[in-house]
């Protein structure tokens, strides 16, 4: 018997992902808990494996094709079970074979799995019986590229003979399909995954080069977007001096080495406003318009963002308040290796209260941050700079770093985001402060 196993659902609101790679092909035998493709999302990249043994007959789509959750993935002949045989006049057929972007996503069966590293417990879910018929009105099986593609190409799909298995129509299909005489249009209109700017598909016509979106790249555009239409943005700039800190962080850089872990001002910042959002719990909130309430949170889970190749991501330290400086600071490294290496699990992303974002070692001094929403703030660091300071009424050299704060004012207001960055500065100015804290 055969069965169709269909993108699963992997959480956090996902729609879609792109094929990375395919690690099996037609006619590979595999056992439950084998990867079958890498996937990536709009927020990881992910193993998704195989939820029976068997064999692979058929594969929905190539590298680069855009997947929605929902769709066909792979075709498994289950193992110990003998297919009936089909003709060449008969066909697999699903729901996803009009043009329409509803069917496009249809479910014909879904599995949930977790993260990267997790795998999968067999399920009777995310399998369904393919009914092999004639048909007398050919409907065409495609990939969604195929579609979009024939879609604004004004192509029937229907009438283009698909060179994939079971007839299956490609992009390649349609790029043939010339004797319509009609236009087609750049390949880099279609959603296309590009792996590396040497690698990535780019379409160029006259002054312009085309370049695909990424799924990351597609997913900061609509998160940035969402947040300015849904937060009322407000920011404020400080000034800090951290001589204190700098001499700290002198004295037990060379330790930390010594151990592995690489000591920079961050795991100071991300321990002070930890403790600063347990004074300032308004920051530590969100509006819930719908029910007409507040949420208040009662831990402390602080968002890093990172500046990955594919795009910038906000791998979480949880519970920042009760971590040491040599553990959030080993966090950081550990969470900032990931997302270089595209390792990042959707556990590492989740429950973020706050954000900080350090753009001060690419030469920033002062930004306006964008709300992580629906979080109620994001502080930025600035490059530190040597500048004249006041001290004892003398004029010396001061070290200070730029704080730029910005907050959702329906949550917080001007008093509260001034006393919040304010309690940060005071745990900077004096790293000592971590330890008299009741």
């Amino acid at each position: 018997m055969k069965f169709t196993f269909n993108f699963p659902d992997l959480g956090e609101g996902l729609e879609e992902g792109t094929i990375m790679e395919w690690y099996v092909k037609p006619g590979q035998q595999v056992k439950m808990g084998d990867s079958i493709v890498q996937m990536e999302t709009d927020k990881v990249v992910a193993d998704i494996p195989s939820p029976k043994n068997g064999v692979i007959t058929d594969l929905f789509g190539e590298v680069g094709d855009v997947i929605k959750v929902g769709s066909p993935l792979v075709i498994i002949q289950i193992e110990g079970e003998v297919s009936e045989q089909t003709t060449e006049d008969e066909k697999i057929t699903t729901e996803a074979v009009s043009e329409s972007d509803d069917d496009a996503g249809s479910v014909v069966g879904t599995i949930e799995v977790a993260g990267k590293n997790d795998i999968m417990a067999p399920s009777d879910e995310g399998e369904k019986d393919i009914e092999e018929k004639t048909s007398v009105s050919r409907k065409a099986l495609a990939t969604p590229v195929a579609r979009a593609m024939a879609k604004q190409m004004g192509i029937d799909i229907n009438q283009i003979p698909g060179s994939g298995p079971s007839g299956r129509v490609k992009k390649e299909d349609i790029l043939n399909f010339k004797s319509t005489g009609l236009d087609i249009k750049p390949e880099s209109d279609i959603i296309k995954k590009s792996f590396t700017p040497d690698e990535s598909l780019k379409q160029t016509a006259g002054d312009v080069t085309y370049k695909p979106l990424t799924q990351i790249r597609k997913t900061i555009a609509k998160n940035m977007l969402q947040s300015k239409h849904n937060a009322a943005h407000m920011s404020v700039f400080e000034e800090v001096e951290i001589t204190g800190l700098m001499e700290v962080r002198s004295r037990y850089k060379q330790r930390f080495a010594d151990k592995g872990v690489k000591l920079t001002y961050l795991p100071f910042i991300v321990k002070a406003v930890a403790q600063a959002l347990k004074h300032h719990p308004q920051l530590n909130s969100q509006i819930d318009t719908e029910n007409n309430r507040m949420i208040y949170r009662n831990r402390y889970h602080i968002g890093i963002a990172v500046d990955a190749p594919d795009g910038l991501v906000v791998p979480v330290i949880r519970d920042a308040d009760k971590l040491s400086i040599f553990q959030i600071a080993g966090q950081i490294g550990e969470l900032a290796n990931k997302a270089r290496t595209r390792k990042l699990t959707l556990e590492d992303l989740k429950d973020g209260c706050f954000s900080i974002t350090s753009f001060g070692s690419f030469g920033g001094i002062y930004a306006t941050p964008v709300l992580n929403y629906p979080q109620a703030g994001i502080l930025g660091i600035g490059r530190i700079l040597k500048t004249p300071v006041v001290k004892d009424d003398e004029i010396v050299i001061g070290n200070i770093m730029p704080l730029s704060l910005t907050v959702d004012h329906r949550v917080v207001d001007g008093g509260e985001t001034t006393r919040f960055i304010y309690k940060v500065m005071e745990y900077l100015t004096d790293p000592i402060s971590f330890l008299m804290e009741e």
